[in-house]
């Protein structure tokens, strides 16, 4: 089965090249949109490569610390994950990159709103299949080469090991999660560097060109149009493929540290070596079937006739990727793991025998797609809280932004409440695999969600390069409804990538606890007694006081970040139509370089604390005060971000929205230019960092943490200061 199921990544990645092909084959148009198009493609390659370099010389020094510190094979897996993690954003966003133009001329010359989307999503599915295809790539590698060169892993690879520094760990689970931590580290430099690019840029063109100077979106004129479109490239594309790769992989290995742990703490005189090599291939297998469900989801769309309504489509390929999921696990599981003695399901809580952790996962699919909807609910504005919130924009920007800051803390409680739904009920089928195993199963059709969700950036570029290039009015008009599509599947996408950290973060932090367990817990009979952390205790409630804190002073040094670059465009800016003669009437070109320039500079400058605070706050922490103290600050950081990932999404979604609702006239009076127009920019423009910089980035902080904390507990158990 291995062979066969390690197959699936090559199918889902050559899929992946036969769609760059023929998105490529279709004609760009005009020399005009062409100029534009390539502006775009080389100012995104050029941030990309540079942030590559960067990301490079970090991830060496912490392959040759993890190398020292634990294993060689540990720093290798870290560079493994690094490198597929890169190499799905990089893949995605040349896609994307090529896929913009040819959206627009298709536009223009099809003059119809079907084949437009058909060949953004085309283009979205390079980088939903890359995400897939080299995460779960990787994954068969770890397997295959620190399973002892075979399609099982060995016995040695599952029993406790001691190494000179007297730190004691098993080997196959230092492997994987140093494979997490390779894909994290990647996702967290190109959600920050990409969402602080991205949204500088777009906060500053629309601060001067909407609200001072009343120019339309993407106008030629504006100096920031192009940094702007680059940065939905760079922080949309990659920054998502790249993210949603992470969230992947760790949902995965959440799911394999548990059984690993649970085998070694059992013993294997209570749990058989046998049960464990099943459920630890279990996952892997489990979303290999994903990803065939979601080739034939993406096919969906890329094969049939192209209809009128894109909305639609998209939902009725997520809703048959989860569909088929759920049907072919199903047999996977009864054929898969028949052989297990229902003893042995018992002793890690399983209560519905073979079908225990399907239920888990199946759970966490629902899950994923509730929270999706009630995302969707709260940002679509075909719905009362955003349609709401555009009236509000004619009491001006304070009322407006008043309103949207109310809407985004209302929006938590609905997904917060079907996220504890959902532990408790996978728990109460399976425990705390069941757990781990509705995070993979919400992510399971990963490739999916993720061409989904790039399919609005694309569609955004898309009009840009049509505003740009002074094409008819109607060409624009199929632009806009396909990014309005979009801005609605990212708030679902997003709405999975907060539900699933919060779930592996969970399964992490289980992980966390069973590393903490000395060796003379082993054959305990029972997982549950060794489940102790007293949050009464003095230092793990200050560590979770602490950790609840760290994600609002992380959100602050983002959006600082933004804001810091974003005024610097704003100067730049003024400077241009203030100096250049001619600009403002359309007579003489901007200087779109120095836009791009400083944003550039912005992000690449700012990028690098983030990622270092999430992988030295629990490192640190651990060696002053102890294990204790870094598991309150995982219960603290978890609970703490995700309430706030949430809240940040659906504010800037729904401000979003709203100004778009105005700009398509359906409030009648206020249409571009109106004083409630500029008043629904500027709300969008506060909600630009909170949804696009703040709110994906605390994902990837709570799974980075985690992940640190699981390889490195061994250590500062040992050695702690206090």
């Amino acid at each position: 089965m291995f062979w066969v199921f390690a197959i699936v990544p090559v199918i889902a990645l050559i899929f992946a090249s036969i769609n760059y092909k023929r998105v490529l084959a279709i004609d760009e148009g005009t020399p005009e949109m062409k100029e534009i198009a390539s502006a775009i493609r080389v100012g995104a390659d050029a941030f990309v490569n540079y942030e590559t370099r960067v990301i490079f010389i970090y991830a060496i020094v912490i392959a040759v610390i993890l190398t020292v510190v634990v294993e060689w094979y540990v720093g290798v897996a870290f560079l493994i994950g690094a490198c597929m993690s890169t190499l799905a954003g990089r893949f995605g966003m040349n896609m994307a990159t090529q896929a913009n133009v040819r959206v627009s001329n298709t536009a223009r010359t099809e003059k119809d709103i079907g084949k437009a989307m058909k060949v953004a999503f085309q283009g979205g599915s390079v980088s939903g299949l890359s995400a897939a295809g080299f995460g779960l790539l990787g994954l068969f590698i770890i397997y295959f080469v620190f399973g002892k060169w075979l399609n099982q892993l060995s016995l040695e690879n599952l029993t406790l090991k001691v190494n000179w520094l007297g730190i004691s760990y098993i080997p196959f689970t230092m492997s994987v999660s140093g494979y997490s931590l390779g894909c994290s580290i990647v996702a967290m430099f190109h959600r920050v560097g990409g969402g602080i690019y991205t949204k500088a840029a777009d906060m500053g063109a629309d601060l001067v060109g909407k609200t001072e100077l009343d120019l339309p979106e993407d106008d030629p004129r504006n100096p920031a149009t192009i940094a702007d479109n680059v940065g939905d490239n760079v922080g949309d594309v990659a920054g998502l493929g790249a993210d949603l790769l992470e969230s992947f992989v760790g949902a995965i290995i959440s799911v394999v540290i548990l059984i690993l742990y649970s085998f070694f703490l059992l013993g294997s005189d209570v749990f058989s070596y046998e049960s464990t090599l099943k459920l630890t291939f279990y996952p892997i297998f489990f979303v290999s079937l994903g990803l065939i469900s979601s080739i034939i989801g993406i096919l969906y769309i890329v094969v049939k006739k192209a209809s009128g309504d894109p909305h639609k489509e998209l939902n009725t390929s997520l809703m048959m990727s989860a569909f088929l999921t759920i049907i072919t696990t199903f047999f996977l599981t009864m054929f898969y793991l028949k052989d297990i003695p229902i003893k042995e399901l018992q002793m890690i809580g399983f209560k519905a025998g073979i079908y225990s952790p399907w239920i888990g996962a199946i759970i966490g699919i629902l899950d994923g797609i509730l929270i999706g909807f009630v995302a969707e609910y709260y940002t679509n504005e075909k719905y009362k809280p955003t349609r709401e919130l555009s009236e509000f924009s004619k009491g001006g920007p304070a009322i407006i932004i008043t309103k949207g800051l109310a809407l985004g803390m209302q929006s938590v409680l609905v997904p917060v409440f079907l996220l504890m739904l959902g532990i408790l009920l996978s728990f109460e089928f399976s425990g705390l695999y069941g757990v781990a195993m509705a995070a993979t199963g919400m992510l399971s059709f990963v490739a999916t969600t993720v061409s989904v969700d790039s399919y609005g950036p694309i569609a955004d570029n898309a009009g840009g390069i049509c505003e740009m290039a002074k094409l008819p009015h109607e060409v624009r008009k199929i632009t806009d409804e396909l990014d309005a599509v979009g801005n609605t599947t990212a708030a679902i996408g997003k709405g999975f990538a907060i539900g699933s950290a919060a779930l592996a973060a969970l399964a992490l932090f289980a992980s966390y606890i069973y590393a903490q367990a000395n060796v003379a817990d082993a054959g305990i009979g029972h997982l549950l007694s060794i489940m102790i952390l007293n949050i009464v205790d003095s230092r793990t409630l200050a560590g979770a006081f602490f950790g609840a804190a760290l994600p609002f002073f992380f959100s602050a040094y983002l959006i600082n970040a933004v804001v810091n670059s974003a005024n610097q465009i704003v100067d730049e800016v003024r400077r241009q139509f203030r100096e250049i003669p001619g600009l403002a009437e359309g007579e003489t070109k901007p200087d779109y370089e120095n836009c791009v320039k400083i944003s550039t500079e912005g992000a690449l400058s700012q990028m690098k604390v983030p990622a270092l605070i999430s992988v030295l706050t629990p490192i640190i922490a651990g060696f002053l005060l102890g294990p204790d103290f870094v598991g309150g600050i995982l219960i603290g950081t978890t609970l703490s971000a995700v309430m706030l990932a949430v809240f940040t999404a659906n504010s800037g979604g729904a401000w979003d929205n709203a100004k778009k609702r105005i700009e398509s006239g359906e409030i009648e009076g206020e249409g571009k230019g109106s004083e409630a127009h500029k008043a629904a920019v500027v709300g969008d423009t506060v909600g630009d960092p909170l949804k696009d910089t703040v709110g994906p980035s605390l994902d990837i902080l709570i799974k980075i943490m985690a992940v640190t904390s699981v390889i490195t507990v061994s250590i500062f158990k040992v050695y702690h200061f206090f």
